[in-house]
């Protein structure tokens, strides 16, 4: 369904078939940032994936983007219509004021969560200290970017390391993607800008058509952005380039999120995580995934540590930091 349409707009007219007749919705955008915003909003109301339009609001040339809106919707049909929610309770909203959320639901989420699932991890774990220098990394697709509004505005601003996060989006969406996330978080969220210092509480999400990687500065670690690597598993940014990269890395202890989407991206890149470092990994459960892909991808390495609930993943993270 195009955002853009006439009489009841695609928004409105989301918002009414997600009330009343639940069904799985990819959505046509612009990308401008009016489209790039409106587009969350949709994902906010219930939409499992978009395409972007080629050429703007009104792009004669679909043509262009025929494979992937082809192979998003034979994706959506597959998807379980239980596992569309209502909209979210919080609002999207930029000028909504940031949330305390970690402590004041932490009662709450020990009542309705059920015991974590543990994974004998094929490699062990070595000694995990609760005061060595850690590292979060998060990749998702498709159903990403509600689940990482679960995820990250649960996560304390005391929150003792910086968090890198790749979400499958094409330029022009990850920037309101982090826009309106930094507004509804206690930590603070960006778009990844080349040579950003990484900072504790800070979550750099990679820009759409950038791999997102480390280079050392010193005693520091600043953000590099790659536009020349090619697209690994048709993803730039691709979770399995970032966790390959981050993994050379010994200064750092990881702890490695994977969540919904499709396909397998992050499985590799976990494999030379546990090869080279001390990591924690978690995967968001089949329960609570729009697309139980790259989760289930990872499970099956049987280097998964734990399975968490998606409302619950903060909590999962938090419990291994200082």
């Amino acid at each position: 369904m195009d955002v853009e349409m006439p009489e009841m707009n695609g928004l409105d007219a989301l918002k009414e078939i997600m009330l009343k007749y639940p069904v799985p919705v990819v959505m046509l955008s612009s990308t401008t940032k009016r489209g790039a915003d409106n587009t969350l909003m949709a994902m906010e109301y219930g939409a499992v994936d978009f395409v972007a339009k080629p050429s703007g609001t009104i792009s004669l040339d679909l043509h262009k983007i025929q494979d992937e809106l082809v192979r998003k919707v034979v994706g959506a049909s597959k998807i379980s219509i239980s596992k569309l929610k209502k909209p979210l309770r919080t609002s999207l909203a930029i000028n909504q004021p940031k949330r305390m959320t970690f402590a004041n639901e932490e009662s709450i989420n020990r009542k309705k969560t059920k015991p974590l699932e543990t994974i004998n991890s094929a490699i062990p774990l070595k000694v995990w200290g609760k005061t060595s220098r850690k590292i979060i990394l998060i990749g998702t697709s498709t159903g990403g970017p509600r689940a990482l509004q679960e995820v990250i505005t649960k996560i304390p601003a005391s929150v003792n390391a910086p968090i890198l996060i790749v979400q499958h989006m094409p330029a022009g969406f990850t920037k309101s993607l982090a826009t309106r996330l930094d507004h509804l978080s206690d930590i603070h969220v960006k778009e990844a800008e080349q040579g950003d210092i990484l900072q504790n509480g800070t979550a750099y999400i990679a820009p759409g058509g950038y791999h997102l990687k480390l280079r050392k500065v010193g005693s520091t670690f600043a953000v590099l952005l790659d536009q020349n690597e090619p697209p690994r598993s048709g993803h730039r940014p691709s979770v399995d380039v970032m966790f390959e990269d981050v993994s050379q890395y010994s200064e750092f202890d990881k702890i490695a999120v994977i969540m919904t989407g499709m396909g397998y991206d992050g499985s590799k890149g976990l494999v030379s995580l546990k090869k080279t470092g001390n990591v924690i990994a978690i995967a968001e459960s089949a329960e609570t995934c729009i697309v139980y892909g790259m989760p289930k991808a990872a499970v099956e390495t049987q280097l998964i540590d734990e399975v968490a609930d998606v409302d619950i993943i903060a909590q999962t993270i938090m419990k291994y930091m200082p």
